[in-house]
């Protein structure tokens, strides 16, 4: 039944404001705090963004879809 693309994908999410901190260090820095979840294609087409915790920033943050 399905064609092509599945509907259901997985997104990895990403701390904005670790990043943000981050930005003159290292682009490979360990203190970055990423969620995996599901998203469906068809109904979020746009790049989802979740306030999370942040075990690093040590408070509740966006977290924001990166590419993989």
């Amino acid at each position: 039944m399905a064609q092509g693309k599945d509907v259901r994908v997985t997104v990895i999410l990403e701390c904005t404001s670790c990043i943000q901190k981050d930005i003159n260090k290292e682009k490979a820095s360990t203190r970055i705090s990423r969620y995996i979840t599901e998203k469906n294609r068809h109904n979020t087409p746009n790049r989802l963004e979740l306030r999370k915790f942040c075990p690093y920033c040590y408070k509740h943050t966006i977290h924001g879809e990166i590419k993989k």
